[in-house]
């Protein structure tokens, strides 16, 4: 019998009960690599196993089968062929191997590229990202790679739901800067502001050694959507920002703090003025876009501040206040910004004058109420949640001893020291 064959054999005879997979999972470990030796004839012996009930012994074939160079005529073949595995494969059975179902998965993802159709491979890799998580709480290596194929054929919506998860589990660093990074490009595309800012806002502030370029692009891109959602923003990093981030990121973001600086002076001219010196760098680093949105907010900041002034201006004053071009142009931000909920006003067309309201707002309705109320059980489970963690965390024996060591340094190592440290 041809070794392929053996291999066959004994994959189709021991894919039932998990007894079975554990020996199978074995046997494969060891004839892993003749079958990478054997790659380019394995694909023939994919149609004698079911991906559905041998998902554990076709899971090596396809690994094998593309773990060398593939062509773009090789590349659509085997793009149907991991769709239709990743579809039909069995969650328990893939998860004894995640490296292999994770190296697949990402060949898939090249793939598409090669072929130029990111968007053949968004919901196959949702479908993966889904059976290889053992719950919703689990951050994979994968959810990068779906979240960058949302990105590139702009399924913003799509990629927008895997965000809405709370991560607590992570397998690798690295994988947490990408998630937020990418996650946080996903919602600018979908102006989810808010949620952006909180995603590229972990990526800041998450624990780092040295600083990584994540991070330098991160902080770019944190600035800019401060200023588009809130007005404005401060260049003072939180306390448990690393001190690498502390150290390196405003240095390496220079073009981006004087932008900050220049919009909080709040004169459109010098704004407009700056970013056309300055346009080559941000078209460069993809970051024009954002930049053209950080200016139309300014207008909108200007009128925003005219509101808190005055209950009633024409749009010519408008226009001249906020420099604008037209009355006709004052209108269309008036308008656009009422049906943004940005501000409360009326238009009188016939005299062009702008009324501006209070919020109407007032936090009695069914609708508030059961908004309020979710926002307060979300609280109180996260609340339940950080409490277990830090429960778990205080009996682990590796942090235990970590704090025993750090405890033991400080009381004796750098004893003669602690005067000093402290101005006693």
């Amino acid at each position: 019998m041809n070794p392929v064959e053996s291999v066959v054999a004994q994959i189709q005879g021991l894919s039932g009960s998990a007894s079975d997979l554990s020996a199978l999972h074995n046997y494969l470990k060891q004839v892993d690599e003749a079958l990478h030796s054997e790659s380019t004839q394995l694909i023939p012996f994919l149609d004698q196993l079911d991906p559905s009930k041998h998902s554990l012994g076709y899971l090596y074939f396809l690994e094998a089968c593309t773990s060398g160079p593939v062509t773009k005529e090789q590349a659509g073949v085997f793009v149907l062929t991991i769709a239709r595995f990743i579809s039909s494969c069995a969650a328990e059975q893939i998860r004894l191997a995640p490296d292999k179902f994770t190296a697949v998965c990402k060949r898939f993802k090249d793939q598409v590229l090669l072929l130029d159709a990111p968007l053949r491979g968004v919901a196959p890799m949702l479908t993966a990202v889904r059976k290889l998580q053992l719950s919703t709480e689990h951050l994979t290596t994968l959810h990068p790679e779906f979240l960058i194929l949302c990105l590139l054929a702009k399924s913003y919506k799509i990629g927008f739901s895997i965000l809405e998860d709370a991560i607590f589990e992570v397998d690798q660093p690295r994988d947490i800067f990408l998630y937020c990074y990418y996650g946080g490009m996903i919602c600018i595309g979908h102006k989810h502001f808010q949620k952006a800012l909180e995603l590229l806002h972990n990526v800041v502030t998450s624990p780092m050694s040295t600083i990584n370029a994540i991070a330098v692009e991160a902080y770019k891109k944190y600035i800019l959507v401060s200023l588009i959602h809130n007005g404005q923003f401060s260049t003072n990093l939180p306390k448990y920002a690393s001190s690498a981030a502390q150290r390196n990121l405003k240095n390496l973001c220079l073009p981006y703090i004087d932008l900050a600086h220049c919009y909080n002076d709040g004169k459109v001219t010098e704004l407009e003025v700056y970013v056309q010196a300055n346009r080559e760098k941000f078209e460069i680093e993809s970051n024009l876009g954002l930049v053209k949105q950080v200016v139309s907010s300014m207008y909108k900041r200007n009128i925003q501040r005219l509101t808190q002034t005055y209950l009633t201006l024409s749009l010519q004053d408008i226009a001249n206040t906020v420099q604008l071009n037209s009355p006709k142009e004052a209108e269309m931000h008036v308008l656009q910004m009422i049906q943004d909920g940005e501000i409360y006003a009326t238009i009188n067309q016939k005299d062009g004058m702008v009324r501006f309201l209070e919020d109407p707002e007032q936090y009695k309705t069914c609708q508030m109420i059961e908004r309020i109320d979710s926002s307060i059980q979300r609280i109180m489970w996260l609340s339940k949640k950080l409490t277990a963690m830090d429960e778990h965390m205080s009996c682990d024996p590796l942090y235990l001893a970590k704090a025993g060591r750090e405890r033991q340094r400080f009381d004796f190592d750098d004893f003669d020291t602690v005067p000093q440290k402290f101005n006693i």
